[in-house]
């Protein structure tokens, strides 16, 4: 009768190990599994996550440009500012009279001056016929000396002695050029001329 009574101590016993047994596996599963986890992940770097995309501002910056003139394509306004560009600048230019006291004058027109009187006559006409009267010429000059304008701004009424006046300038013509003290490029010159015939008695 003993032999049934240790068989049943047996069967009894076996599901008690066959969960002791179990619950160990699993443990040493987990702990495998997590050790191969964190083998995997220091071996390689795994970026599950996505990475906050940054973004760059660029500006590019030039000089300021002027705005272009559709014109110019055509090439009408083009050669309208070339030819403003190589326009020869004014003339610069000084007016005096032959009695003149200015320095930088007062050399030059003792020179023309003389040089007119050499050449200024009485006209004999006008002599004879007691012809007398005053006037006023004004001639330019350039640089070099050359006679380049003249005109009588304020005639004696007598042909006779305006024509004298004109011929007298003419013919006195190139005078010197232009000493250093004169820096203008054109010299106008106010000349008189005053007939009068000796007194009468």
């Amino acid at each position: 009768m003993a032999l049934p009574r240790i068989q049943s101590s047996r069967i009894g016993a076996s599901p008690v190990r066959s969960g002791k047994i179990l619950r160990a596996s699993l443990i040493i599963s987990f702990l495998l599994h997590l050790a191969l986890f964190f083998a995997l992940q220091s071996a390689f770097s795994l970026n599950w996550l996505p990475q906050e995309l940054r973004t760059y501002r660029v500006e590019l910056i030039r000089s300021p440009v002027k705005d272009i003139d559709t014109k110019d394509l055509t090439g009408t306004s083009v050669s309208r500012t070339l030819g403003k560009q190589i326009a020869p600048p004014e003339e610069s230019q000084d007016t005096i009279s032959l009695d003149t006291h200015d320095k930088r004058y007062v050399s030059y027109a003792t020179i023309i001056k003389g040089r007119i009187m050499a050449n200024w006559k009485y006209p004999e006409q006008a002599k004879k016929n007691l012809i007398e009267g005053k006037l006023m010429v004004i001639f330019s000059l350039d640089k070099s000396g050359n006679l380049k304008r003249m005109e009588i701004v304020k005639g004696s009424r007598f042909e006779i002695l305006d024509s004298e006046a004109i011929r007298a300038i003419k013919s006195s013509a190139p005078f010197p050029p232009f000493p250093p003290s004169i820096t203008v490029s054109r010299l106008n010159i106010k000349a008189t001329f005053n007939y009068r015939i000796a007194a009468h008695n």
